[in-house]
């Protein structure tokens, strides 16, 4: 999948670039990552055994400043898809305004089977690993599926004691008390749930007749559904890795929200309100809005023409492979794409690394209304481009991010 997801992204560019009519060098640059390191990551377990997992950092572009991305721990981790998601973050922000280039990170390892000391160990060996590549001012870890705050405070601590003083702002998405920013453990699911209800208005939808089913119930897609259900949104499904649960009658979200959370995460499908039903299944509903808010590569060829949905916002990074899109096209399904509608955790990351520098944070109210306000308008210049090319919401996105690119890098000119 890692490597499907990679072509993907590459395909997706390559249409771009020919639509844009991109210089064909400058074209080449943006297929290749500006750097790619792999290490290995050795730590001792709690039984005192010697275990080494592989660890990726990947760094896509910075012609618009230092690289910014998060820090993935899966067992399903590559250098494939880890510059795959890398350039995706170019995109993103790019498209969202930021001074950030596109990075990624990740350790090949399942996190849920390793103790605390463990993780905190493996944690601390693998940024001593890439210590030399990030930085403030170089690149901006964060956290991504299988890491949080306490790992990005792990790195944090450790990069501080290789430097000799403490260095708040070499990554987002830490603890509040070491220098994490208000508002940023629900930034991305809140920058969903307001394009998808921008969208809305655009369509003329009202927020108390949708229906909305969710694939994914982790950070991203419980505040999500959590965020839409408060706005009268009717969630109807929600699954997580084990299994989803399906009321067509709508759910609580805040009940279902208290019980996953009580039980230490457990299964969403185990909720009592409703009838159990698989991923897969929860993709194909009859619903206004599915928001795949899990793994990539979730809407293919195979299941895309099952999809009832009227509208699918990527909560999940790459969750459509390009046959699935061109179906949805065909479908006339309105896709509010990945590097748009998840941007709300970069731009959020992007206020924390700017209170880090300054030693200034700024209260949630008005974090918030600075991420609508960067948000909704990127939406609207998305859709307007989108409209004047005559082309999809992702197409107008990509255009829209690599036009910026290619304006910098012609500033910028080739050393030597």
């Amino acid at each position: 999948m890692s490597a499907g997801m990679l072509e993907a992204v590459i395909t997706q560019l390559d249409r771009v670039a020919e639509r844009l009519r991109l210089d064909p060098g400058l074209h080449k640059r943006l297929r290749h990552a500006d750097r790619s390191l792999v290490v290995s990551v050795p730590f001792e377990t709690d039984d005192g055994r010697m275990e080494v997992f592989q660890g990726y950092r990947v760094q896509h572009d910075n012609a618009l400043g230092p690289t910014k991305g998060g820090v993935r721990y899966h067992p399903e981790v590559t250098l494939e898809e880890t510059t795959a998601l890398a350039m995706l973050m170019t995109w993103k922000c790019a498209l969202m305004g930021l001074p950030y280039g596109g990075a990624k990170g990740g350790v090949r390892c399942d996190p849920q089977q390793l103790s605390r000391r463990e993780l905190e160990r493996m944690t601390r060996r693998y940024t001593a690993e890439i210590f030399l590549i990030i930085g403030p001012e170089y690149d901006i870890p964060a956290p991504d599926m299988g890491t949080d705050e306490q790992i990005m405070a792990w790195m944090m601590d450790t990069y501080s004691m290789h430097r000799g003083m403490t260095v708040p702002g070499v990554v987002t998405g830490k603890p509040i008390l070491l220098g994490g920013s208000l508002g940023r453990r629900e930034a991305t699911g809140r920058g969903v749930s307001y394009m998808v209800l921008e969208a809305a208005k655009k369509r003329g939808w009202h927020f108390k007749e949708l229906t909305v089913a969710v694939q994914g119930f982790g950070n991203v897609g419980s505040v999500t559904a959590r965020l839409l259900a408060e706005e009268g949104c009717r969630v109807i499904a929600v699954s997580d890795r084990k299994g989803g649960i399906y009321n067509p009658k709508g759910l609580d979200i805040a009940r279902l929200l208290l019980e996953y959370q009580e039980k230490g995460g457990g299964t969403v499908s185990n909720y009592r309100e409703g009838d159990r039903l698989t991923q897969q299944e929860l993709l194909t509903l009859d619903c206004d809005v599915l928001i795949p808010a899990a793994l990539g590569g979730q809407l293919t060829a195979a299941n895309a023409s099952a999809v009832r949905a009227r509208m699918i916002a990527e909560g999940a990074n790459a969750p459509i492979t390009p046959d699935a899109d061109e179906i949805l096209r065909e479908k006339k399904i309105l896709v509010l794409p990945d590097i748009l509608a998840n941007a709300g955790g970069v731009t959020v990351s992007y206020f924390e690394w700017v209170q880090d520098l300054q030693f200034y944070f700024w209260n949630e109210r008005e974090i918030n209304a600075r991420l609508k306000e960067i948000m909704t308008a990127a939406f609207n210049h998305v859709w307007d481009y989108a409209d004047e090319e005559g082309v999809d919401l992702r197409t107008a996105a990509l255009m829209l991010a690599v036009k910026r690119l290619a304006e910098a890098k012609g500033l910028r000119g080739l050393y030597p």
